[in-house]
């Protein structure tokens, strides 16, 4: 089944470690990807060597030339190629996303969608990458400003979303001019390679420089060979907090641009005016949804103490309904952890909840027998805690509900919500208007994403994407997250024969 979706895609044992069709990768370390789904091997993958990087970033620098003075909506048209090329293989590359990261295959469906989507998005903004005309204080000028692409891009990404965050990135890098470089997850090696043999594809079909899009596969090294990286003028990078700060030490030493997409320790608020109905469906999926290995999964239920037990009951009879299992079987809800090094965390994390004194509700366990082989299947958990444990206070990469009260009004839940490190997203269950509004005003979540009746993940393309504090401060995808992607000019014309300074400046001759 997957040797043929490779096949579809155009994998083979020929080009594994390709870079843009070219055999770059000869003499570094060998990856393997295993798949969480049923422990076995998919393929062995040469990582990239020094030199190999070397001649990666060269090419992607001489293709900048070229690329930048393509007109904008023509490089809009690239990217709608990918967009339509994707929709042709989305069944495809659903299905290897699924069964190399352990994702459900719907879920694997919807990220190709985020890519198709992010495609459309950036076609539009091809012809839309406006600056401002600025009226002058001086007579007889103009000022204004404009956007140029800032050169080469990289752009590191996490497992958990394989395919579409490289989407979300590129496609806005492409349109504004730049090239792009990407570090994909070692642990998601195969996804890449598809991704960048389909538009090294439409590159060349069209006459374009392959260098336009890079990749190199490897671990932390080479990750830290593009961070160092002078020539590599913006670092987008999605992970972990520790890891974001060290790039960001990095990329900062040089004087360098980044964009970071970091942890999330993401609250929904239950009120008494809540929809149980919608709540229980909304912190079900954003707790359970790819095992709970999003940024943006539920990881806190802050409940009032009035409906506190009821909701407690629902959610205990809800994830008694949970179908763990095969995640290309679409009747199951839950796949498996990334890896055993994933499994161990969520072990670690079940035995602090009760050092620190909290309940497990599901106690949660590694499952075995038929289906589990993989060791990487685990049982969903809820815990009754309180919001200061220390256990509480850290992201857990796991399927993990932490179920806390809180009492008197929302002032003192959005306190809860906002007492921790992180600041992707959060979200409140309610019917009330005051209390929606006061969610979302200055003294509300201090998040980045923040939603009314709808739970914390599963965000569209059409707005910024990102999160404040810990969480790095970054925003990808739309809005005018495009930005990010370029550098600002302010531009002064005189049209006069004179030359008047600004602030009335006297400078005779």
């Amino acid at each position: 089944m997957i040797k043929s979706a490779l096949k579809t895609l155009g994998i083979s044992s020929q080009n594994l470690g390709s870079s843009t069709g070219q055999q770059w990768f000869s003499k570094g370390k060998e990856f393997e990807s295993f798949s969480p789904v049923d422990g076995k091997l998919i393929a062995k993958i040469k990582g990239s060597h020094s030199k190999d990087y070397e001649a990666v970033v060269k090419q992607a620098a001489d293709a900048f030339l070229q690329w930048r003075l393509l007109p904008a909506p023509k490089r809009g048209d690239i990217v709608r190629q990918l967009g339509d090329k994707l929709r042709e293989l989305k069944p495809i590359l659903g299905k290897l996303v699924s069964y190399e990261m352990g994702k459900s295959y719907q879920e694997g469906m919807g990220e190709v969608q985020e890519m198709i989507d992010i495609c459309d998005f950036a076609l539009g903004l091809s012809r839309q990458l406006y600056g401002n005309t600025i009226h002058s204080e001086r007579p007889g000028h103009r000022m204004y400003d404009q956007y140029h692409p800032l050169g080469v891009v990289g752009v590191i990404t996490a497992f958990n979303f394989p395919v579409a965050v490289w989407a979300w990135n590129t496609a806005l890098a492409l349109v504004c001019g730049n090239t792009v470089v990407w570090k994909p997850s070692e642990k998601t090696p195969l996804c890449a390679l598809a991704c960048q043999k389909i538009l090294a594809e439409i590159l060349h079909h069209n006459g374009l420089p392959e260098g336009i899009s890079n990749l190199i596969i490897g671990d932390r090294q080479a990750g830290e060979w593009l961070t160092a990286d002078s020539r590599i003028a913006l670092i987008s990078a999605t992970g972990s907090t520790r890891m974001g700060k060290e790039v960001a030490v990095t990329v900062a030493q040089r004087l360098g641009k980044t964009l970071l997409e970091l942890g999330g320790n993401n609250a929904i608020i239950v009120t008494p005016d809540a929809d149980l109905k919608m709540t229980i469906i909304g912190a079900v999926f954003g707790a359970v949804g790819t095992a709970g290995q999003r940024c943006t999964s539920t990881r806190r239920l802050i409940v009032h103490e009035r409906i506190y037990e009821e909701v407690k009951k629902q959610l205990t009879k809800a994830y008694g309904q949970l179908k763990i299992g095969d995640p290309l079987d679409t009747k199951n809800h839950v796949g498996p952890l990334i890896d055993k090094d994933a499994v161990k965390s969520y072990l670690n994390a079940l035995e602090n909840i009760k050092k620190q004194g909290g309940e497990l509700l599901i106690k949660g366990k590694v499952l075995e027998g038929k289906g589990y082989e993989s060791g990487c299947y685990v049982q969903p958990v809820i815990a009754e805690v309180e919001n200061h444990y220390e256990i509480v206070q850290q992201e857990t990469f796991a399927p993990i509900l932490y179920l806390i009260k809180y009492k008197g009004d929302i002032r003192a839940a959005i306190d809860l919500q906002n007492s921790v490190g992180q600041g992707l997203s959060s979200a409140v269950m309610t019917n009330n208007l005051q209390e929606a509004e006061l969610f979302l005003s200055a003294a509300g979540s201090d998040c980045g994403i923040a939603n009314v009746n709808i739970g914390t993940s599963g965000a569209e393309i059409g707005g910024a994407f990102g999160g404040e504090k810990e969480t790095g401060g970054g925003r990808e995808s739309g809005s005018d997250a495009w930005k990010a992607y370029m550098r600002r000019q302010t531009n002064t014309i005189n049209y006069t024969t004179d030359l008047p300074l600004a602030q009335g400046i006297k400078f005779d001759l």
